[in-house]
């Protein structure tokens, strides 16, 4: 039987905090695109889906050669949860393998807001599941210091601000400083990709909070200030980290 890697990217249609994210313009390419042209450059990857409620997006991702999987209403509401339409996503595309006799081998899962995310990361992913089974998964993952669960704080019915986590769990608060490299790198689940096995979305609630599509035994792909746009103010980094990553301004002809 032909085993076959799988991207699918998650995009709907209701965004509250940025309306339009997932097709807001980003060098001349709406936003979406740029997971699905890491996904078109990636050596491993077979077969590139989008689950969507959106008929626009529907059309730019054919448009990138992506096919679409109509999401069912209710995992398209602002409460439906990522992992349950990564989920469904999977069990459609295992499904229609199924039909011609193949097979999921790894999935490789996108965020259509996710744009800090190249073949290669992709590549780099697929290849450290395929050289240790152990694995659930390997996704990316940005170095973030600065924003140590020792910096979180959260606000008391006091009107003041508390720490999120209590200090103990650091160690002897005796010993803790202001230093940003104070407790070691602090990396991030950049949600630029995962590449899972389809047991971790077979099984979802045996996998580790928040991300439980990421199964256990997670392996980093080490990436840099990768960044999902939830508002508009994280634009500007994201132009930058394309630019650097060799993007260029250009009409917008997709979609």
């Amino acid at each position: 039987m032909t085993e076959l890697v799988c991207a699918l990217m998650l995009g709907r249609e209701g965004s509250t905090g940025f309306p339009g994210k997932n097709i807001h313009p980003m060098l001349g390419r709406p936003l979406m695109a740029y997971p699905l042209l890491a996904a078109k450059a990636s050596r491993s990857v077979q077969r590139t889906y989008l689950s969507t409620d959106s008929a626009a997006m529907a059309a730019i991702a054919r448009g990138y050669g992506a096919e679409v999987i109509d999401r069912p209403a209710e995992l398209c509401t602002p409460q439906a949860l990522g992992e349950d339409a990564f989920a469904h996503g999977y069990r459609v595309i295992r499904d229609e393998l199924a039909k011609a006799g193949s097979a999921v081998e790894l999935m490789v899962l996108l965020f259509a807001n996710a744009a800090t995310v190249t073949g290669e990361l992709i590549d780099r992913g697929v290849e450290r599941l395929r050289a240790d089974p152990a694995l659930d998964s390997a996704v990316s993952v940005s170095r973030y210091n600065m924003w140590s669960p020792l910096r979180a704080r959260k606000l008391g019915g006091d009107g003041c601000l508390h720490p999120a986590v209590p200090f103990e769990v650091f160690g002897d608060p005796a010993t803790l400083t202001c230093d940003r490299d104070s407790q070691g790198d602090i990396y991030f689940a950049d949600m630029g990709v995962s590449v899972v096995r389809p047991r971790c979305l077979e099984r979802l609630h045996d996998g580790l909070l928040p991300q439980r599509w990421m199964g256990r035994r997670i392996a980093p792909i080490h990436s840099e200030a990768g960044c999902d746009v939830d508002f508009a103010w994280q634009l500007p980094g994201v132009e930058q980290w394309l630019r650097a990553h060799g993007f260029a301004e250009e009409p917008c002809s997709k979609g």
